[in-house]
């Protein structure tokens, strides 16, 4: 589904997703009750559904959803949208998202988009990474000062170099990890095959690992309106800035 060096062959389309969703959410347990974070409604939506929604808006057919922590909310969201496919990750208690993406291993063959399942985003960041000539990209923003941060540093070329949330750590920082990020089949393949008997690790950290034989391009888009959502914080920030930018935005795009 691509030529040899990393960029996507003329006509290669982008269809697969795959949302990690196995979290426990547990900074966000007063808020949520019994449901996962990706179910926090906005406007009586939950966020992971208007992502569901964003997707299938460009064209993917099919989204792979790792779940883990309260799995039948996914399962029964499933029911309503046939494009959801569902696989537990029964170790989700003592694993990281690294572990979930791997379990995904007999259910992908395609290149794919890879997303968390607790963003808010415009829809611009989908339609920025599947335009991109590169076949494995992460998607960046500019500084968001939202607290938790994910930094990403970059060689000359863009490519990534290393990822960490203390940027003491970095030889310098280029942006903010989003969430969102297109990766190959092939790479993907490698990516799980580096990072077997490592349970705990984050699928970031992964690619970080692998960077030096397989190249991941960061695309940055200094002032994507986005947010996570791991906290009461993070909730407050997407509800009074984030969320009501986004709704600006997009509605000025019709």
């Amino acid at each position: 589904m691509g030529d040899t060096n990393g960029h996507a062959s003329a006509g290669s389309k982008i269809t697969t997703a795959v949302i990690l969703a196995a979290g426990r959410g547990t900074r966000l347990r007063g808020t949520l009750a019994d449901l996962p974070k990706g179910f926090l409604p906005l406007d009586g939506v939950p966020i992971v559904e208007r992502s569901i929604r964003k997707l299938l808006e460009h064209g993917v057919t099919r989204i792979l959803i790792g779940t883990g922590h309260l799995s039948e909310a996914y399962e029964q969201l499933a029911g309503t949208y046939p494009q959801l496919e569902c696989v537990r990750n029964d170790a989700y208690a003592s694993t990281g998202s690294m572990h979930t993406l791997s379990n995904l291993q007999e259910s992908l063959a395609d290149d794919f988009l890879l997303l968390e399942s607790d963003l808010v985003y415009e829809r611009r960041g989908l339609a920025t990474l599947l335009s991109d000539e590169h076949r494995d990209v992460i998607l960046a923003s500019g500084r968001t000062n939202s607290g938790d941060e994910v930094y990403l540093q970059v060689d000359a070329a863009l490519n990534l170099v290393n990822v960490s949330k203390d940027a003491s750590r970095l030889g310098g920082i280029h942006g903010e990890l989003v969430g969102i990020t297109k990766l190959s089949v092939g790479t993907y393949r490698h990516l799980c095959a580096a990072t077997a008997g490592r349970p705990g690790l984050d699928y970031e950290q992964g690619l970080a690992g692998i960077a030096d034989r397989h190249p991941v391009f960061v695309r940055k888009v200094e002032d994507l309106a986005w947010g996570e959502i791991d906290d009461e914080a993070h909730l407050q920030r997407v509800l009074g800035a984030v969320y009501p930018e986004i709704v600006k935005r997009e509605a000025d795009e019709h």
